[in-house]
Protein backbone atom coordinates (compact mmCIF):
# COMPACT_ATOMS: atom_id res chain seq x y z
CA UNK A 1 0.00 0.00 0.00
CA UNK A 2 2.64 2.69 1.21
CA UNK A 3 5.41 2.28 -1.65
CA UNK A 4 7.54 5.79 -1.58
CA UNK A 5 7.95 7.40 2.23
CA UNK A 6 9.40 10.95 2.70
CA UNK A 7 10.48 11.31 6.46
CA UNK A 8 11.57 14.67 7.69
CA UNK A 9 14.32 14.02 9.53
CA UNK A 10 15.27 17.21 12.29
CA UNK A 11 16.64 14.41 14.54
CA UNK A 12 14.66 15.38 17.39
CA UNK A 13 11.50 13.98 18.95
CA UNK A 14 10.02 10.48 18.06
CA UNK A 15 9.73 10.06 14.32
CA UNK A 16 12.08 7.96 14.59
CA UNK A 17 10.27 5.58 16.68
CA UNK A 18 7.50 6.03 14.63
CA UNK A 19 9.48 4.49 11.79
CA UNK A 20 10.13 1.22 13.80
CA UNK A 21 6.81 0.43 14.73
CA UNK A 22 5.41 1.24 10.94
CA UNK A 23 8.21 -1.10 9.59
CA UNK A 24 6.27 -3.83 11.69
CA UNK A 25 3.37 -3.37 9.72
CA UNK A 26 2.88 -5.35 6.79
CA UNK A 27 1.64 -2.22 4.69
CA UNK A 28 4.91 -0.66 5.19
CA UNK A 29 7.32 -4.32 4.77
CA UNK A 30 8.42 -2.38 0.95
CA UNK A 31 8.11 0.79 1.46
CA UNK A 32 10.90 2.94 -0.10
CA UNK A 33 12.85 5.03 2.84
CA UNK A 34 13.40 8.57 1.92
CA UNK A 35 15.17 10.20 4.91
CA UNK A 36 15.26 14.30 4.54
CA UNK A 37 16.96 16.77 6.48
CA UNK A 38 17.11 20.66 5.33
CA UNK A 39 19.97 22.82 6.19
CA UNK A 40 18.69 26.06 6.66
CA UNK A 41 19.83 29.68 5.30
CA UNK A 42 22.85 30.38 7.07
CA UNK A 43 26.13 32.17 6.01
CA UNK A 44 28.98 29.97 4.07
CA UNK A 45 31.25 28.78 6.50
CA UNK A 46 27.97 28.16 8.71
CA UNK A 47 26.63 26.00 6.22
CA UNK A 48 29.28 23.45 5.56
CA UNK A 49 28.98 23.36 9.02
CA UNK A 50 25.96 22.61 8.57
CA UNK A 51 25.92 20.38 6.03
CA UNK A 52 28.69 17.83 7.67
CA UNK A 53 26.34 17.80 10.87
CA UNK A 54 23.18 16.54 8.73
CA UNK A 55 25.39 14.34 7.06
CA UNK A 56 26.10 12.59 10.58
CA UNK A 57 22.81 13.00 11.89
CA UNK A 58 21.51 11.21 8.37
CA UNK A 59 23.72 8.24 9.12
CA UNK A 60 22.68 7.73 12.60
CA UNK A 61 19.31 7.89 11.51
CA UNK A 62 19.64 5.20 9.49
CA UNK A 63 21.63 2.89 11.98
CA UNK A 64 19.06 3.60 14.73
CA UNK A 65 16.37 2.53 12.31
CA UNK A 66 18.13 -0.37 11.59
CA UNK A 67 18.45 0.49 7.95
CA UNK A 68 20.43 -0.93 5.46
CA UNK A 69 22.42 2.64 3.91
CA UNK A 70 22.33 1.66 0.45
CA UNK A 71 18.03 0.64 0.14
CA UNK A 72 17.49 4.15 2.22
CA UNK A 73 17.17 7.16 -0.09
CA UNK A 74 19.51 9.99 1.92
CA UNK A 75 18.40 13.43 1.04
CA UNK A 76 20.34 16.98 2.29
CA UNK A 77 19.19 20.12 0.95
CA UNK A 78 19.53 23.64 1.30
CA UNK A 79 16.61 26.00 2.03
CA UNK A 80 13.60 26.96 3.46
CA UNK A 81 12.34 23.76 5.65
CA UNK A 82 8.57 24.31 4.87
CA UNK A 83 9.31 24.93 1.49
CA UNK A 84 11.51 22.30 0.53
CA UNK A 85 9.72 19.25 2.30
CA UNK A 86 6.61 19.90 0.05
CA UNK A 87 8.92 20.18 -3.32
CA UNK A 88 10.93 17.35 -2.37
CA UNK A 89 7.59 14.96 -1.55
CA UNK A 90 6.39 16.49 -5.42
CA UNK A 91 9.94 15.71 -6.56
CA UNK A 92 9.81 11.93 -5.48
CA UNK A 93 5.78 11.70 -5.43
CA UNK A 94 5.49 10.16 -2.20
CA UNK A 95 2.51 8.79 -0.97
CA UNK A 96 3.28 9.20 2.20
CA UNK A 97 4.98 12.04 4.36
CA UNK A 98 5.97 11.56 8.20
CA UNK A 99 6.62 14.58 10.53
CA UNK A 100 7.67 15.20 13.88
CA UNK A 101 5.68 17.89 15.69
CA UNK A 102 6.08 20.11 18.91
CA UNK A 103 1.84 19.63 19.18
CA UNK A 104 2.25 23.66 19.09
CA UNK A 105 -1.59 25.62 18.59
CA UNK A 106 -2.46 27.46 15.92
CA UNK A 107 -0.99 31.26 17.07
CA UNK A 108 1.86 29.44 18.31
CA UNK A 109 2.64 27.75 15.14
CA UNK A 110 2.43 30.45 13.28
CA UNK A 111 4.36 32.64 15.04
CA UNK A 112 7.28 30.08 15.33
CA UNK A 113 7.37 29.30 12.26
CA UNK A 114 6.51 25.54 12.15
CA UNK A 115 7.28 24.07 9.37
CA UNK A 116 4.78 20.73 10.21
CA UNK A 117 1.95 23.14 10.48
CA UNK A 118 2.87 24.20 6.88
CA UNK A 119 3.37 21.24 5.64
CA UNK A 120 0.55 20.05 7.49
CA UNK A 121 -1.77 22.47 6.07
CA UNK A 122 -0.82 22.86 2.42
CA UNK A 123 0.22 19.20 1.75
CA UNK A 124 -2.06 17.66 -0.81
CA UNK A 125 -0.82 14.19 0.07
CA UNK A 126 -1.50 11.99 3.23
CA UNK A 127 0.75 12.40 6.04
CA UNK A 128 1.82 11.11 9.56
CA UNK A 129 2.12 13.67 12.42
CA UNK A 130 4.39 12.23 15.70
CA UNK A 131 4.40 14.57 18.41
CA UNK A 132 7.38 15.48 20.50
CA UNK A 133 5.26 14.47 23.87
CA UNK A 134 3.83 11.07 22.79
CA UNK A 135 4.88 7.92 23.87
CA UNK A 136 4.76 5.61 20.81
CA UNK A 137 3.09 2.08 20.94
CA UNK A 138 2.89 -0.71 18.62
CA UNK A 139 0.58 -0.19 16.13
CA UNK A 140 -2.49 -2.78 16.97
CA UNK A 141 -5.57 -0.18 17.61
CA UNK A 142 -6.31 2.31 15.02
CA UNK A 143 -9.55 4.69 14.60
CA UNK A 144 -10.47 5.99 11.44
CA UNK A 145 -12.88 9.32 11.34
CA UNK A 146 -16.34 8.16 9.38
CA UNK A 147 -18.07 10.95 8.00
CA UNK A 148 -20.13 9.73 4.57
CA UNK A 149 -17.58 11.77 2.47
CA UNK A 150 -15.41 11.14 -0.54
CA UNK A 151 -12.37 11.68 1.49
CA UNK A 152 -13.93 9.85 4.26
CA UNK A 153 -14.32 7.18 1.99
CA UNK A 154 -10.47 6.88 1.35
CA UNK A 155 -9.16 7.29 5.13
CA UNK A 156 -11.53 4.38 6.06
CA UNK A 157 -9.85 2.25 2.93
CA UNK A 158 -6.46 3.04 4.23
CA UNK A 159 -7.07 2.16 7.41
CA UNK A 160 -8.56 -1.46 6.46
CA UNK A 161 -5.48 -1.60 4.39
CA UNK A 162 -3.57 -1.07 7.67
CA UNK A 163 -5.33 -3.22 9.78
CA UNK A 164 -6.21 -6.23 8.12
CA UNK A 165 -2.55 -8.18 8.12
CA UNK A 166 -2.16 -6.85 11.94
CA UNK A 167 -2.58 -10.27 14.20
CA UNK A 168 -4.89 -9.46 16.42
CA UNK A 169 -5.56 -5.86 14.91
CA UNK A 170 -8.68 -3.79 15.63
CA UNK A 171 -10.38 -0.83 14.46
CA UNK A 172 -12.69 1.46 15.37
CA UNK A 173 -14.90 3.54 13.55
CA UNK A 174 -16.20 6.84 15.02
CA UNK A 175 -18.71 9.39 13.96
CA UNK A 176 -19.39 12.61 15.91
CA UNK A 177 -22.24 14.41 15.89
CA UNK A 178 -22.80 17.94 17.14
CA UNK A 179 -26.07 17.24 19.22
CA UNK A 180 -28.14 14.19 19.78
CA UNK A 181 -30.13 12.60 17.17
CA UNK A 182 -33.69 12.32 17.67
CA UNK A 183 -35.09 9.60 15.07
CA UNK A 184 -38.50 8.92 14.82
CA UNK A 185 -39.64 5.98 15.48
CA UNK A 186 -38.54 2.87 14.20
CA UNK A 187 -35.83 4.87 12.30
CA UNK A 188 -32.25 5.25 12.20
CA UNK A 189 -30.40 8.37 12.86
CA UNK A 190 -27.68 9.88 10.21
CA UNK A 191 -25.04 8.50 12.58
CA UNK A 192 -26.29 5.13 12.52
CA UNK A 193 -26.08 5.63 8.55
CA UNK A 194 -22.76 6.38 7.73
CA UNK A 195 -21.30 3.85 10.62
CA UNK A 196 -23.55 1.25 9.38
CA UNK A 197 -22.26 1.62 5.41
CA UNK A 198 -18.69 1.86 6.91
CA UNK A 199 -19.04 -1.63 8.21
CA UNK A 200 -20.17 -2.95 5.13
CA UNK A 201 -17.67 -1.10 3.38
CA UNK A 202 -14.43 -2.59 5.98
CA UNK A 203 -16.17 -6.39 4.89
CA UNK A 204 -15.52 -5.78 1.46
CA UNK A 205 -11.84 -5.50 2.73
CA UNK A 206 -11.98 -8.32 5.23
CA UNK A 207 -11.78 -6.16 8.00
CA UNK A 208 -14.83 -6.17 11.11
CA UNK A 209 -14.95 -2.41 11.87
CA UNK A 210 -16.26 -1.51 15.56
CA UNK A 211 -18.75 1.38 15.44
CA UNK A 212 -18.62 4.48 17.64
CA UNK A 213 -20.84 7.25 17.96
CA UNK A 214 -19.93 10.32 20.00
CA UNK A 215 -21.90 13.45 20.48
CA UNK A 216 -19.87 16.81 21.31
CA UNK A 217 -20.24 19.99 20.06
CA UNK A 218 -16.90 20.48 19.64
CA UNK A 219 -15.97 17.51 16.68
CA UNK A 220 -12.68 17.21 17.23
CA UNK A 221 -12.66 17.45 20.68
CA UNK A 222 -15.38 14.71 20.28
CA UNK A 223 -12.54 12.72 17.91
CA UNK A 224 -9.84 13.00 20.29
CA UNK A 225 -12.46 12.10 23.33
CA UNK A 226 -12.67 8.78 21.17
CA UNK A 227 -9.44 8.10 20.95
CA UNK A 228 -8.91 8.65 24.40
CA UNK A 229 -11.68 6.01 25.33
CA UNK A 230 -10.28 3.42 22.49
CA UNK A 231 -6.81 3.77 23.53
CA UNK A 232 -5.90 4.15 19.49
CA UNK A 233 -2.27 3.82 18.77
CA UNK A 234 -3.04 5.42 15.64
CA UNK A 235 -5.76 8.25 14.60
CA UNK A 236 -6.83 8.29 10.66
CA UNK A 237 -8.23 11.67 9.61
CA UNK A 238 -10.58 12.44 6.45
CA UNK A 239 -9.60 15.90 6.53
CA UNK A 240 -11.67 18.77 4.42
CA UNK A 241 -10.47 22.22 5.46
CA UNK A 242 -9.99 23.96 3.14
CA UNK A 243 -6.75 24.77 1.84
CA UNK A 244 -5.36 28.00 -0.39
CA UNK A 245 -5.64 27.25 -3.58
CA UNK A 246 -3.79 30.95 -4.61
CA UNK A 247 -0.45 31.70 -3.25
CA UNK A 248 0.51 28.28 -1.64
CA UNK A 249 3.43 30.19 -0.39
CA UNK A 250 1.33 31.74 1.99
CA UNK A 251 -0.36 30.07 5.07
CA UNK A 252 -4.27 29.68 5.34
CA UNK A 253 -4.28 32.31 8.65
CA UNK A 254 -8.41 31.88 8.74
CA UNK A 255 -8.17 28.50 9.14
CA UNK A 256 -4.90 28.32 11.58
CA UNK A 257 -6.56 31.07 13.55
CA UNK A 258 -10.23 29.83 13.47
CA UNK A 259 -11.98 26.37 14.10
CA UNK A 260 -9.66 23.81 11.93
CA UNK A 261 -10.90 20.25 13.46
CA UNK A 262 -7.81 18.61 11.75
CA UNK A 263 -5.89 21.08 13.48
CA UNK A 264 -7.23 20.51 16.59
CA UNK A 265 -7.24 17.16 16.66
CA UNK A 266 -3.30 17.78 15.56
CA UNK A 267 -2.55 19.49 18.78
CA UNK A 268 -4.51 16.96 21.04
CA UNK A 269 -4.96 13.85 19.95
CA UNK A 270 -3.42 10.93 22.37
CA UNK A 271 -2.07 9.58 19.21
CA UNK A 272 0.14 10.21 16.29
CA UNK A 273 -2.53 11.13 13.55
CA UNK A 274 -2.58 10.01 10.07
CA UNK A 275 -4.32 12.87 7.78
CA UNK A 276 -5.60 11.94 4.28
CA UNK A 277 -6.48 15.06 2.33
CA UNK A 278 -9.03 15.46 -0.35
CA UNK A 279 -7.21 15.82 -3.67
CA UNK A 280 -7.32 19.33 -4.64
CA UNK A 281 -8.91 20.34 -7.76
CA UNK A 282 -7.26 21.95 -10.44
Amino acid sequence: MFKNLLIADSGKGQVGEMINMLRDLPAFKAARMNLLHVVTEQSKNESEEHWSEAGNLLSSSVQKLGLNPEEVNSIIRHGDAKQTVLKVADELNVDLIVMGSRGLGRLQSILSNSASQYVFQLSTRPMLLVRDDLYVRHINRLMVTIDGTGVGDDALKLACEMVRDIPGGQLTGVHVARQEPTPSRGASTGSDSYLDKAIQRARTFGVELKPLHVTDPDIGRGVCRAAEEINADLVVLASQDRRPLVARGLVDLDKLLGGSVSDYIRVHAPAPVLLVREPEQG
